[in-house]
Parts: C-alpha cells; sequence; structure tokens
C-alpha cells in the first residue's frame, strides 16, 4: 500500500530527494523502506545498473540487467544484436570517423543515412539529414561533442520511408506479451517539421497496426528477441520496446528501448485493464504466461506541453496553470520536466507535462485531449495541434471514398438508370449526351464553321467549396468551374463560346459573391470566352453560414466532323500524361477527412508549399496548351481526368473490343498525393478512381505520331500507358521494380 518515487516532481507522491542514476543510493533507499518491487523507469537507471545492484541486495527489479539494457544504451550493440538473430531492419554501420562514414555512404551509394548517437542521448540522438553534406556534417558534430560521451561512436543506418509505430511488450525472460500499438511524434513542428524531440504526443492503438499485425511482429520480432537474449545468457525482463517502420517491404526494426517509453506510456498504462502491480510481479518471478493481462476498448491520445524553446534551449521557471481544470474536463495530466515553489507548480524545462484524453477512437479520444490541454497556461509554452492526425487520416479512409459519404458505383448506377429516359428527349440534332464529358448539339447557326455543332458542359466544384470557405479563398471556386466546363469541353475538339454561373448561399455575402465572380471573369478572359450571366441565390436554412455552393453551364462550338474521340482508337496507340496543378475539383470529400486533424498552414513531409496551397491550387485549363496540336490530325482523343479519376475516365473514349492498360510509376507523383497514398493506406486502384494523382488531361495517338505531338505540347509530358485489346477497362500496372519509370 505504500509508493514512493524517486527523484519525482510536483505531480508524483511519495518523493525522495534520490537521482535517477544514484545506484547506491536507490539501494540503500529500498532497503531501509523495505520497499518489496522497484519499477525502473529511466534508461540512466538502467545503463548504470540499478538492477543489478537491487539483484544483489535481494531486492526485486521490474526491468532489465545492465547487460540486457545494451540493446538501448548502445545502439551499435542493438543493430550488431539484430544482424546476428535475423530480425529485420535497414543497413547500418558503426564508425568512429567522419573519413569511415564517407566511406561507407560511397560503398552503399546511399544518397544520406540515419544519424544516431551510440549510447543515451535522451531521445536527441538522432539526425535525419537529407543529403550527404548533412550526413557528413552530423557525424562530425556527433564526434565533436554534440551528443557528450554518448557519440563517440556514431551509427549510420540507411534512410527507411513508411510510418512509424512503437510495439511494446511486457516480458518476464521467456515470454513476450504485447501491449497496444502505438504511434509517437518526434517532431517538434506540425506536420512532423522541425528537429527531433523526446516526442511531442502519442495515441494508442494506432490504426496502422491492426491485430493480425501486432501478432506477427510478436511471433518475428519480440519474441525471437526474448529468445535471443536468454540463449545469450542475459534474460529481458521488463518493457521491450521496439520501434518499427512499416515499409513497402515490410516491417523493420529501428531501434529498441529497455523500458516504458515516454509518451507511449501516457496512452498505454490508461487502457491498461489489469493492475499493473500484478503483471510486473508476474513479469519478475517468470510466470508471465500464466498471467491474463487484459486491455480496455477504446484508445488514448495524449498531447504533450514544452517549455518555451524546447528542444534546442528550454526556458524554466514557468508557472504551470490549469492543471485541475484540465482533469475536470476528464484530461489525464502526467506531469514530467515540473517542480512545486512557494505552492506553485513551476517548470523546469523541457516536455513539462502531458495531457491525455480517452475515447472510444482515436478521433474522440483527440477531442477529449486537446479539450482538456486547452486549460493548461505555461508562458512561452507550446504544444503541437496536429497530434494523431495520421490516425484520422487513416480511419476516415477505411473502405475508400465511400466511407467519406461519396460512393462512385451509386453515382454509375444513378447515370445507367438515367440513360434511357434522356435519351428518350433526343433529337437528332443531338450527337453525343449521357456519358460523353459534355452535350453536343448541332448548330449550323455559326457561318464561320463548315458544320458546326455546340458542345455544352454543365458542372459544379463540390466539396472543396467548403474547404475555401474556410481558407478565405472564394476566388479559385470561380476559376475552377470555368476550367473544369473548358477542359470538359475541350477534350471533343470544341473551343468555349460563352458561360453562365450559378453561386447560392445562406446569406448573402457581397465580397464573396465578388470574390468568386471576379476569379470567373478571370478565367473566362484567359480563354476568350464570355460570362454571359448568372444567378446568384440566397438561400437561408439549406447552406450552413458561411458556405457557398457554385455551379455554370459552358457552351462551345467545333467542327461535326472533326469531334474528338475520332473511332479509330484502336490497340497499340499510346496514352500521354499532362500534369494536373493539383486534385482539381475532385476527391475532396475524401481530402478533408483525411486532413481534418492537421491545421491547414502546416506543412508536413513531403509537402514543398503550406497544406492550404496544395490543396486550394485552382483546377487548370489546358486550352492555350492543347489547341496548337488539336489543329492536327495527330490526337485521337482527349480525356479529362475529373471524377472516377484514371480509372473511369479513360473507357469514355474507348470503342468495343478495346481497353487501356497505365503503368503506374511512369510520371513523378506530386507530394500530396504521395502524402495521401502514404497517411491513408488506399490501394493504388482506390487512390487513382478518387484522385487524378497528378495527371489532369490524357492524349491518346497513335504509335507512330507520339514524337510529333509531345514537340508541339509545350511541356514536359510522359508516356503513360497503351490501348489493348480488352472490354473497356482500365488496368494498372505496377512499375517493374517498384521504381517510376523513365
Amino acid at each position: 500500500g505504500r509508493l514512493l518515487v524517486a527523484p519525482g516532481n510536483a505531480g508524483t507522491p511519495g518523493r525522495v530527494d534520490v537521482a535517477a542514476d544514484d545506484v547506491d543510493g536507490l539501494v540503500a533507499l529500498a532497503r531501509a523502506r523495505e520497499v518489496d518491487l522497484v519499477l525502473v523507469g529511466p534508461e540512466v537507471a538502467l545503463a548504470a545498473g540499478l538492477v543489478d545492484a537491487l539483484a544483489a541486495a535481494g531486492l526485486a527489479a521490474f526491468g532489465p540487467t545492465r547487460a540486457a539494457a545494451r540493446l538501448e544504451s548502445s545502439k551499435a550493440f542493438a543493430r550488431a544484436f539484430a544482424e546476428r538473430h535475423g530480425l529485420p531492419g535497414p543497413r547500418s554501420v558503426a564508425v568512429t570517423t567522419v573519413a569511415d562514414a564517407a566511406a561507407w555512404l560511397d560503398r552503399t551509394g546511399f544518397v544520406c543515412a540515419v544519424v544516431k548517437a551510440d549510447g543515451l542521448a535522451a531521445g536527441k540522438g538522432v539526425v535525419i539529414p537529407d543529403d550527404r553534406a548533412g550526413t557528413l556534417a552530423a557525424v562530425t558534430a556527433a564526434l565533436g561533442g554534440a551528443f557528450g560521451d554518448a557519440g563517440r561512436v556514431v551509427v549510420l543506418e540507411e534512410r527507411l520511408n513508411g510510418e512509424e509505430v512503437s510495439l511494446l511488450a511486457f516480458c518476464d525472460g521467456r515470454t513476450a506479451v504485447p501491449m497496444p500499438p502505438a504511434q509517437d511524434h518526434k517532431r517538434v513542428g506540425e506536420g512532423d517539421s522541425g528537429p527531433n524531440t523526446g516526442g511531442m504526443g502519442a495515441y494508442a492503438p494506432a490504426p496502422v497496426c491492426p491485430p493480425e499485425l501486432v501478432a506477427e511482429l510478436t511471433r518475428t520480432i519480440l519474441q525471437p528477441t526474448v529468445d535471443a537474449m536468454a540463449a545469450d545468457g542475459t534474460p529481458f525482463v521488463g518493457v521491450l520496446y521496439a520501434g518499427l517502420m512499416l515499409t513497402a517491404e515490410g516491417p523493420r526494426l529501428l531501434e529498441f528501448n529497455c523500458r516504458f517509453g515516454d509518451p507511449e506510456t501516457q496512452v498505454l498504462l490508461p487502457l491498461l485493464d489489469s493492475d499493473l502491480l500484478d503483471v510486473a510481479e508476474a513479469c519478475v518471478q517468470g510466470r508471465l504466461a500464466d498471467t491474463e493481462v487484459r486491455w480496455r476498448d477504446g484508445a488514448a491520445l495524449t498531447i504533450v506541453v514544452a517549455a518555451e524553446g524546447y528542444p534546442a534551449s528550454p526556458v524554466a521557471g514557468g508557472v504551470v496553470g490549469g492543471i485541475d481544470d484540465a482533469g475536470r474536463v476528464g484530461g489525464l495530466v502526467f506531469q514530467a520536466g515540473t517542480t512545486r515553489r512557494d505552492g506553485d507548480v513551476v517548470a523546469t524545462g523541457g516536455r513539462v507535462l502531458a495531457v491525455t484524453g480517452l475515447g472510444v477512437d482515436v478521433p474522440s479520444a483527440r477531442a477529449a485531449a486537446y479539450e482538456a490541454v486547452a486549460h493548461i497556461t505555461l508562458a512561452g509554452g507550446h504544444h503541437r495541434r496536429d497530434i494523431g492526425w495520421r490516425a484520422v487520416a487513416r480511419l476516415a479512409a477505411h473502405g475508400g471514398y465511400a466511407a467519406s459519404g461519396v460512393d462512385i458505383d451509386a453515382g454509375n448506377d444513378a447515370v445507367a438508370r438515367m440513360k434511357e429516359a434522356v435519351e428518350r428527349t433526343h433529337g437528332p440534332a443531338v450527337l453525343r449526351g449521357v456519358g460523353a464529358f459534355g452535350g453536343v448539339f448541332d448548330a449550323e447557326v455559326l457561318r464561320a464553321y463548315d458544320h458546326p455543332v455546340l458542345v455544352a458542359s454543365t458542372d459544379g466544384v463540390g466539396t472543396k467549396v467548403e474547404l475555401l470557405a474556410r481558407a478565405g479563398r472564394p476566388g479559385v471556386a470561380g476559376v475552377d468551374i470555368v476550367n473544369h466546363c473548358i477542359d470538359d469541353v475541350l477534350v471533343q475538339r470544341a473551343r468555349p463560346l460563352f458561360f453562365l454561373d450559378y453561386v447560392a448561399t445562406a446569406k448573402l455575402d457581397p465580397a464573396m459573391a465578388a470574390a468568386v465572380v471576379t476569379g470567373m471573369a478571370g478565367a473566362c478572359e484567359a480563354a476568350g470566352c464570355a460570362l454571359l450571366g448568372g444567378e446568384t441565390a440566397e438561400m437561408p436554412g439549406v447552406y450552413q453560414p458561411g458556405a457557398f455552393d457554385i455551379a455554370g453551364t459552358l457552351v462551345g462550338v467545333g467542327e461535326r466532323d472533326r469531334l474528338l474521340p475520332r473511332p479509330d482508337v484502336r490497340p497499340g496507340d499510346v496514352l500521354i500524361g499532362l500534369a494536373s496543378s493539383g486534385p482539381h475539383t475532385n476527391g475532396y470529400s475524401l481530402l478533408r477527412r483525411v486532413f481534418a486533424g492537421l491545421p491547414l498552414d502546416a506543412r508536413p513531409e513531403p509537402l514543398e508549399v503550406p497544406l492550404v496551397d496544395a490543396l486550394c491550387a485552382p483546377h487548370r485549363s489546358y486550352l492555350d496548351l492543347l489547341w496548337p496540336v488539336l489543329q492536327t490530325d495527330l490526337v485521337k482523343a482527349l480525356v479529362h481526368i475529373t471524377g472516377g479519376g484514371l480509372v473511369e475516365n479513360p473507357p469514355r473514349i474507348l470503342p468495343a473490343g478495346t481497353s487501356i492498360d497505365i503503368d503506374l510509376g511512369s510520371w513523378p507523383v506530386p507530394p500530396l498525393f504521395r502524402l495521401v497514398r502514404d497517411v491513408t493506406g488506399l490501394d493504388a486502384h482506390e487512390l487513382h478512381r478518387t484522385l487524378n494523382m497528378g495527371i489532369g488531361m490524357v492524349l491518346v495517338v497513335g504509335p507512330d505520331d507520339v514524337a510529333a505531338v509531345r514537340d508541339r505540347v509545350a511541356e514536359e509530358s510522359w508516356i503513360i500507358g497503351r490501348v489493348v485489346p480488352g472490354d473497356r477497362t482500365v488496368r494498372l500496372v505496377p512499375a517493374a521494380g517498384g521504381r517510376r519509370a523513365t
């Protein structure tokens, strides 16, 4: 019934002023107070041999011996151990000179490498450079004392790509029992930017690591590690923490910790339904295999509040307020870098405290945590506003685009059901109707043409308008609607004549309406198209305050005998792709949910611009770019990549008996689409069916005309596929070897 904490902080009971690495003092304390069990938290105590000293004194301790703790205290030892026992991980080397580091880079051909201090560096001994110069500079700094004695030896590791996950396990020397998977946020800045820290927040369970993957990782990494440690004569007792990277080639072991991680512990222990003391005693007594470890349903998320200047130069001395208020709204407040002074809780620097919220899932736990952390006050203190955003993105995308409220299959069914009714209204002048990019009407009154036809398109901007309204960029919607319709008409080799718009809102905001119409006018002017008229509707009760919607109709004209697609599209024809400017006007029901946990001004890797700029890029018009080549007979068909993406749009131009193969990896996928792919885990079919993935327009040309067409298109283009025999479908063909084709 007694608990002692050494050295503790302002939030811990039973504080005793003995340092965590004072082995003799801690052993003496345990003897004097007749302690039954010591739970060792910090890595410095494990590396100092506290468990060994307690055992020699006949005292039970939950934690590994000094020899077993080398899995954490020496990165070089851990990497050698992993390689010796066949645990999957990055290629690596331990060096003591910059010359050795440079030679290893030359041998491997790596442009850069992850640089790690061999010893303990309080979670800050890892540098992730982007190039060779940065790698060698990081090695130079480490060997020069940037991490103290911890950097006398430096470990270089192959830089892997994927999502990280922390999988911890209770161990009794023979058995490993995993905890729920957690995901930490190491970088100090939102969008996973800035320098590494000891951790700015975490959540569990991590959706990226479902139960079946936990079982696999336990079987292939955690249990083999416990078995190997026992075989080496250093049985592991305590908590084994595996830092893992989930790569396209499979899970890879990045590092070991030998104790409860911080801030993972703040989300794992609130989910533990068993008594921690019972589990710890089972580990110490070697009977974990016979002990049930129970976990509560739901999720937990924690947000770290750091002192001003953290991690480079944290400022101590600030008074911390609001802890009780955070608790009253359901938050669990774990203090870290705090002490008491004159009755106040005062920051001692670094990471000051963590606030944990609980919920039925990660989004609800996230909401609870942010509600609680809003009550914390600390002058100059800071915390990330995007903890858990990747989990929110993955959960939002679960089940594909339909889970976002948009069902492409249902939309296709609706078109099929209405087709017959619509076609009953068609007379001989209607040349194209349902299923084409736009309606075509025979208009012989246009005397400048030998046989003119009118080509019409009506469309909207979709749920992108909500994002544009929230971002304060309504003018982009005006550009979007005009350019979308221009491209729909252009693919039939028609030039725009005039445009009519429709704008609806709950309450008319003149500035907003002016911005939208100005955007339309600019896009029309650039295309030589008249903004003929429109309608602005004020509809209270239909739209939410501040929201608006937009639609429009564009009418163009073309020569009847030169309309696209031509009937001679055949197997062997080549697909040429042109770059999009972003998602254009499709996929935003998914995108808004994917990035719901991330501030719009964040710039997560690999984005080169803030998220708001990437998402709000205007829909591109291809009129000026393509009109010169459309004056020739080199192009057989054009495909505007809109709703349905690269999977459902190309079949619109195919004659019976043909299909299309698209070569994935044949064009450079822009950073925004790579980010969506990585954080959602959606497969290639769903991604290319929902988003344009960087290709906004496709040209279909004969194989002998490819060079001539590309010469006439005044920007970079890519050969992305071909027409093949088939049943008017699209097949996505993976790139050979997983690399982008030239």
